[in-house]
């Protein structure tokens, strides 16, 4: 039985082929691995995107950092700098052809240890759709992670309401991450791109999906929003105030008061406070709020749910939180005997 289920962790493949070689444009990453379990990610110019170390491409030091802090079970899912949206769009279905198999290939040889969100290449929403119906019906994938917004395209543009209804009719789970921050050309020093752009781009989404009436339109969607879903929680009340206050800026697509959207979706608990954390609990709920680590970036909670098993909580809050909501955010039963035994839970 999982007692604990990481819902917000990352992988990359090893290795990678050089994209800019292949395809003749773009910044695409390249990874150089420059010694025993060390790699970087380098752009274009040389320059280097992020640091790696082999937690983040080899699933078995992944386990024994889950065995070592009692994970049962870690929901993998791609690095979102890899979405590469900006991309042409066959090139970036053929991209997330291969991540998506790199990630098949990991669950399949740990089974019942690791799941996996899948990528789709957003740009383009017909080879979305194949993509998305590929990692559920053949890869066996609860569902998929995206992007904040497509490329600046915010998610409640017209041309991806197919996208998400195809995402509804397949009960995939919908994991939605902070990526291309707003306001990032302001964001540039002190690490605020991710310290305030990260915050804000999600809240952004969250209102988007409220405002836009994509949960109204989708009504059976289940929707996950990373980093404790960004400032959303803690603007609440300044939010609804607008939509009170203005509706005729707000509430153009006639929906209800944003409060009333609490329940319709998730956010996994990474806020790093206990206070912050008691907060989410409040706002949420326990039954909407799932334990997640960011995993194994210096930024997420590698101290692995430390903090939320310190607070003085109800053992069934403890419980829904650590892993009973993430198995109904990913659609998802377990035999009660054993930690291998997956069905996908009927749409």
């Amino acid at each position: 039985m999982w007692r604990k289920i990481d819902i917000h962790a990352h992988i990359v493949p090893k290795d990678w082929p050089d994209l800019h070689a292949r395809y003749g444009y773009g910044d695409f990453l390249r990874i150089e691995h420059y010694a025993p379990g060390r790699a970087r990610m380098v752009r274009r110019d040389g320059t280097v995107f992020r640091e790696l170390s082999e937690n983040a491409w080899n699933p078995e030091r992944i386990l024994e950092d889950m065995e070592r802090h009692g994970v049962d079970a870690m929901v993998l899912s791609p690095v979102p700098v890899l979405f590469y949206y900006w991309a042409r769009a066959r090139d970036g279905w053929e991209w997330s052809r291969f991540l998506n198999d790199h990630l098949a290939e990991v669950v399949a040889r740990f089974p019942g240890r690791f799941l996996a969100l899948g990528t789709v290449p957003l740009q383009d929403p017909e080879l979305a759709c194949q993509e998305l119906e590929r990692c559920i019906r053949e890869l066996g994938f609860p569902g998929v992670e995206i992007g904040t917004n497509v490329a600046g395209l915010e998610l409640d543009d017209p041309r991806f309401a197919p996208f998400f209804a195809t995402a509804e009719a397949l009960g995939a789970a919908i994991f939605v991450h902070p990526w291309n921050m707003l306001g990032r050309e302001r964001l540039q020093r002190y690490f605020l791109e991710w310290l305030v752009g990260m915050p804000a781009e999600t809240t952004l989404a969250i209102c988007t999906f409220i405002f836009g009436g994509l949960f109204d339109r989708f009504p059976r969607l289940r929707v996950l929003f990373a980093h404790g879903g960004g400032s959303f929680a803690f603007t609440l009340g300044r939010i609804s105030r607008g939509y009170t206050a203005r509706p005729d800026l707000c509430n153009v697509n006639n929906v209800a008061d944003p409060r009333r959207y609490i329940g319709r979706f998730w956010v996994d608990a990474i806020t790093h406070d206990p206070d912050a954390l008691r907060y989410l609990l409040q706002v949420f709920g326990p039954e909407r709020v799932i334990y997640g680590t960011d995993y194994p970036f210096p930024l997420g909670d590698l101290e692995h749910g430390r903090m939320l098993e310190s607070l003085e909580l109800a053992p069934e809050t403890r419980e829904l939180i650590l892993a009973h909501n993430a198995m109904e955010f990913l659609g998802l039963t377990a035999d009660l005997r054993t930690t291998d035994a997956l069905h996908r839970t009927a749409s």
